[in-house]
């Protein structure tokens, strides 16, 4: 597996998981909340997959 198709693969990890926590966590999910939490948390996997770079470069 290369390089990009394995930071995708992690990012996608981190981004189901993390939109998957949000769905449970709202009470009703409609059209707008779906985009938001989705939206949030790709900015979110993207930051978490940074983070867990910067560590293991240390």
């Amino acid at each position: 597996m290369g390089r990009a198709a394995a930071a995708t693969a992690e990012t996608l990890a981190w981004w189901l998981l993390l939109t998957g926590g949000w769905l449970v966590l709202i009470s009703t999910v409609d059209a707008l909340e779906l985009v938001v939490g989705a939206s949030c948390a790709l900015l979110t996997a993207v930051a978490a997959r940074a983070a867990r770079r910067a560590m293991a470069d240390r």
